[in-house]
């Protein structure tokens, strides 16, 4: 007998409470070990249009829902009595005609009669989407036979709906077609189930452990079952550094994730580095490593370390113990040297040259600074002007080295080197996630180790959620992607609502440094949810005692502390976040703690509701950082650096957002209006 799981088990399970929860798991696993239990007083849906239905006893409220078929038993849904029934009654199992993939088909008579005449009006008032497409091509985007008469009658009004009703590639192909993207038809599989459409829908669970691992981790579902718009991505061979980008939700992460995952399974001679720019992110990336490597032996081919972390380690064991310098050593050596040389300069222009250019391009004499072109400057400055300020750079760097500190940059630069210089290599391939926030000595660093190699360096990003890194031109420091970058087009974290609203802070199109282009068009959400709340507010007290209730209003909906956080800009405003969540336990009493973070700490994560408050006039963007500019150049880097932190904020929300402020509001919320 074979057991599988399916995605609308998982959805189902994190609608019931705490106890419904832990009592529907101990039933599936009754229902896997032991089908003949009579607790679970199994009963066929009499009602269903599919015979092969039934239900197992929960509790006495609350049933699983079932498919039994020639020896085969499918977890389909759960929830209590009368909507389990229902559920099963509106659905059937099916294998596609055109693609052979297995199904979970809503029967389209039983959608309600108004639903379908609207759609049916719809289409007199607005143009048909699909009135030209023939039966076979959309057969061949997964569209049930019996939808395909309404799927035609789709306009622009209702598309949206109606891919909510249909299998999920089916729902996908309609998406995406709306937006101008022509989807690719599906392949055809002999075995239902191998099919790369319900292999990640219905995941095969041959032990308890399998079953554990499938119920405890809905949210992580993506990063086992693998959507075939990515797996392009993943299965591709490339001759050169490769990329992926795409933005806010559309699983950049699992990408990766799959990328490192397969290299290490192809290869038992590898040793992959897969890696993001903090400790936290790390962590992630790793924890879900063994649900896609199961075997100890093939994930230890797989490292997972934060690159600042590992670069430091590794320039230790090929040079000796070392003090990294920190900014403040750098700034302290950089104003001596300015003063003894009499140079007379902005200290922040002179730390930003020293970051930016002489320091990150291991700038290492006089002429090599004269000609450099500013890669990452947005400041033109003669070369009169850089020989004045060369003396200072030079002694800065002399100082720092007398003292037996090397800034992290020198140690990255050095290790390239070394490996240039034929010194054994520590990896074989590099799978980079965040790659937008990568620094050009890291850079330097992974084309070192794998830059050469086909297949060797691969990169996840998202240019619109750059927001620790200047930009400046990969091509120039020894890394290539023109003609292997590839965009993801599919949003499964955000719904369509807040995708939509959040996406109008961004330009439709983001140009890179090298000229690489990101067109944001034809990105679609695969499920709808309610309208982001934008809120401003007299003053900072209406706004605690609004976004308390709003809190108040996501636990009476069952929202726990884990699936809610505020969001702010920066430690500033900490104590307006914790005088909101204070007022919000006050008014239920309980003792529920929503997690604060600052916005820039929750790049990477991810929550069923998100409010993003205190976005007033001075705070995004930050006035500080406004008041340090010096020229209009950096005036505009800093808005967009602003706005794409706003907008990580806000993807962080995967069903509920609410972004507010108090007095005179930041610029950015006219926008998401």
């Amino acid at each position: 007998m074979t057991f599988r799981i399916a995605d609308t088990f998982s959805d189902a399970l994190t609608k019931l409470s705490g106890q419904e929860q832990k009592a529907a798991k101990t039933a599936a696993f009754d229902a896997q070990m032991n089908p003949d239990n009579p607790g679970l007083q199994m009963h066929r849906v009499d009602r269903a249009k599919d015979p092969h239905f039934w239900t197992a006893r929960v509790n006495r409220d609350v049933r699983l829902v079932l498919h039994k078929k020639d020896g085969a038993t499918l977890l389909a849904w759960v929830g209590h009595h009368d909507d389990a029934y229902r559920w099963a009654e509106r659905r059937r199992i099916d294998v596609h005609p055109k693609t052979g993939a297995a199904q979970i088909v809503e029967i389209r008579e039983t959608v309600e009669d108004v639903i379908i005449q609207r759609y049916v009006e719809e289409a007199v008032k607005k143009p048909r989407l699909f009135a030209d497409e023939d039966d076979d091509t959309l057969l061949s985007w997964g569209v049930p036979q019996d939808w395909l008469e309404t799927v035609r009658d789709a306009t622009e009004d209702t598309v949206l709906d109606i891919a909510g009703h249909l299998p999920a590639e089916a729902g996908e192909a309609l998406l995406q077609a709306a937006t101008g993207e022509r989807p690719a038809p599906a392949p055809h599989a002999e075995d239902p189930y191998e099919h790369p459409d319900a292999a990640r829908r219905f995941r095969l669970t041959t032990t308890e452990a399998d079953l554990a691992a499938a119920l405890e981790a809905p949210w992580e579902r993506w990063a086992v079952w693998l959507h075939p718009a990515q797996k392009e991505f993943v299965d591709r061979d490339f001759n050169g550094p490769a990329r992926v980008i795409g933005s806010a939700g559309t699983g950049k992460t699992v990408v990766a994730l799959h990328r490192a995952a397969r290299l290490a399974r192809e290869d038992a001679a590898a040793h992959i580095l897969l890696t993001t720019f903090n400790r936290r992110l790390a962590d992630g990336l790793s924890a879900k490593l063994p649900m896609l490597l199961p075997d100890t032996a093939v994930r230890g081919r797989v490292t997972t370390r934060a690159l600042g972390e590992l670069a430091h380690n590794l320039y230790v064991e090929a040079f000796g113990p070392v003090e990294e310098a920190t900014s403040d050593d750098v700034a302290k050596a950089l104003a001596d040297a300015a003063a003894a040389a009499d140079v007379s300069v902005d200290p922040g222009f002179l730390q930003d040259e020293w970051r930016l250019v002489v320091d990150a391009w291991a700038v290492v004499d006089r002429d090599a600074y004269r000609d450099l072109p500013r890669l990452g400057r947005l400041t033109r400055m003669a070369a009169s002007r850089r020989d004045a300020l060369w003396d200072v750079f030079s002694d800065a760097r002399a100082a720092l080295e007398g003292q037996g500190k090397r800034t992290h940059a020198q140690m990255l630069h050095a290790l390239a080197g070394q490996y240039r210089g034929g010194a054994p290599r520590p990896f074989t391939h590099a799978v980079v996630d965040e790659a937008q926030d990568i620094s050009v000595p890291e850079l330097h660093f992974l084309a070192a180790i794998a830059g050469e190699r086909p297949n060797g360096l691969f990169f996840a990003g998202d240019i619109g959620q750059r927001i620790f890194r200047a930009p400046f031109p990969w091509k120039a420091a020894g890394v290539d992607v023109r003609g292997r970058s590839r965009s993801l087009k599919v949003n499964y974290r955000t719904s369509q609502q807040i995708r939509s609203q959040s996406d109008r802070l961004l330009p439709l199109s983001l140009t890179e440094a090298d000229g690489n282009e990101d067109r944001r068009t034809g990105v679609v959400s695969l499920f709808d949810g309610p309208t982001p709340e934008i809120a401003e507010f007299p003053d900072v007290d209406a706004e605690i005692k609004a976004l308390a209730g709003w809190l108040a209003g996501l636990a009476e909906e069952d929202f726990t502390e884990r699936e809610v956080a505020l969001l702010v800009r920066s430690e500033d405003e900490l104590p307006r976040a914790k005088a909101a969540r204070d007022t919000f336990r006050s008014l239920t009493g309980g003792d529920e703690r929503p997690e604060i973070r600052v916005m820039h700490d929750a790049k990477g994560a991810e929550y069923r509701a998100v409010a993003v408050m205190a976005c007033d006039e001075d705070v995004i963007p930050k006035e500080d950082r406004l008041l340090e500019a010096r020229d209009e150049a950096m005036i505009e880097e800093i808005m967009a650096t602003e706005r794409h932190l706003l907008y990580v904020a806000t993807t962080r929300a995967r069903e509920r957002l609410w972004v507010s402020g108090a007095g005179r509001v930041s610029e950015f919320l006219e926008d998401l209006l």
